[in-house]
């Protein structure tokens, strides 16, 4: 949803105050104040328990940011080197410009994170004012929840990376320096991991050990590639192309890529000591889920149309696109011209390669087993210990439904779930890293009995 929430009536003061409570927030954060540190300013300020725990997230995650930034993370260096390495390709719409430049030293970060973020907040609320039907919002609404509580798919898969890093470290062994479940990110130890316990995995060739590419034309020891497969020590994972199901092509143009269904899932397996009392409920749920439609003559389906999809039915809702925060360069600015939209495009019914067949209104067959299931099951066997994971998952024709890998920096890639249970469940996770780091602390002044 874009529909901007809390109010925030239609005037100036109401954008100064809401930039001051905001100042205030990052500025106790930014000095080292507990994660609850600001409850009492945010419930005061913003209605609403759900808006206040809404922004006590989103905030707090920002200046997590700049906490863990030298820290160790599960798949770089640091988090900055992480965060460096995936803003290389992803601007904010309109400008053009990598987000990468932005985390090129840690004070640029934070100069903009104080100053920057609240300008480009605003941007986006004139925008997305004048984007709404007349009446429907004011510039001030959509500020507040654009500065304090955004729905954006950006701000929420931060949010979600931000909770990885730092239950990652905060749970990492102090002995080995293990990351423990965070390595079935790597992608053969996540196939390894999952044939070992039996979980459906992509197949993986056995043979050959060594394989040979040449191409065709080229001479003189030129155009020939050795690869060793990962089964006998090499780094390389050998793999037959798989197609989609009948049921999946059918929703698709003839060249498409095989298509996935991202979903998410929560695991409470680390036993909260606040979620022990919950009964009829499972450790591990699924919280989204969005079919990925590729699109024609794609190799894979990172260029797709997002299609949400109902938990309970499995029936394939409307579909959009975030390809506008990955237009790069000068082209795609709007002060140069760049016809590059600043907000999300109008709902897509029909996948846009094939005119006339519509993808919204489908069910997908045996959705809940071969879908939800084989999410769910993985998240327990796999990584039962990791909050939040997002999973590749394929229907396949002739092997049936398949994981491809799992991402643990997640994002919803704009699919619908439940807000206020996704909130709560974040902020207990972020009270449980804390308190991880607390007891793991050493005691000032104090010495080993």
């Amino acid at each position: 949803t874009t529909k901007a929430s809390g109010g925030g009536g239609g005037g100036l003061a109401t954008i100064l105050g809401d930039t001051v409570t905001y100042w205030r927030a990052v500025a106790t954060w930014l000095r080292g104040g507990a994660y609850g540190a600001n409850d009492s300013l945010l419930k005061h300020k913003l209605p609403g328990d759900l808006l206040a725990l809404r922004a006590k997230v989103h905030v707090f995650s920002l200046c997590l940011a700049l906490r863990l930034w030298d820290a160790p993370h599960y798949r770089k260096s640091s988090y900055a080197a992480d965060v460096r390495d995936n803003f290389r390709n992803v601007a904010i719409p309109g400008t053009g410009i990598p987000l990468s430049v932005l985390a090129v030293n840690k004070t640029l970060t934070t100069v903009f994170l104080i100053v920057g973020y609240p300008l480009v907040c605003f941007a986006a609320s004139v925008a997305h004012a004048r984007r709404a039907s007349s009446g429907t919002t004011t510039i001030a609404a959509a500020y507040r929840e654009q500065l304090l509580a955004p729905r954006d798919w950006f701000s929420l898969w931060r949010i979600n990376s931000r909770l990885a890093a730092w239950h990652s470290l905060a749970t990492r062994s102090k002995e080995s320096g293990s990351w423990h479940e965070y390595a079935m990110e790597n992608k053969w130890a996540f196939l390894e991991k999952g044939m070992q316990v039996g979980v459906p995995v992509s197949p993986v060739l056995k043979a050959p050990s060594k394989l040979c590419i040449k191409h065709r034309n080229e001479e003189g020891g030129m155009g020939i590639y050795f690869y060793k497969n990962a089964l006998d020590g090499g780094d390389w994972i050998i793999q037959e192309v798989l197609e989609n199901a009948d049921a999946v092509a059918a929703l698709l143009p003839a060249d498409a890529p095989l298509s996935t269904f991202r979903v998410m899932t929560a695991s409470r397996m680390h036993r909260l000591s606040s979620d022990k009392k919950r009964t009829g409920h499972r450790d591990v749920e699924p919280v989204s889920c969005v079919f990925r439609a590729g699109r024609a003559g794609a190799l894979t389906d990172h260029s797709s149309i997002l299609f949400d999809v109902d938990l309970r039915t499995g029936t394939v809702g409307r579909g959009t696109t975030n390809r506008q925060w990955y237009q790069l360069g000068w082209r795609a600015n709007c002060l140069f011209g760049g016809d590059v939209a600043w907000g999300p495009p109008a709902p897509i019914y029909e996948h846009p390669d094939v005119p006339g067949r519509r993808v919204t209104g489908a069910v997908i067959p045996n959705f809940r087993d071969d879908v939800l299931e084989v999410a769910v099951k993985a998240h327990e066997a796999l990584l039962p210990r990791v909050p939040l994971a997002g999973w590749d998952v394929v229907l396949a024709k002739g092997h049936g439904p398949c994981l491809f890998e799992v991402n643990l920096s997640c994002n919803f890639f704009r699919g619908s779930f439940d807000e206020p249970n996704y909130y709560h469940f974040v902020d207990q996770y972020f009270d449980f890293c804390e308190q991880k780091e607390r007891d793991s602390a050493p005691v000032k002044g104090g010495h080993a009995d």
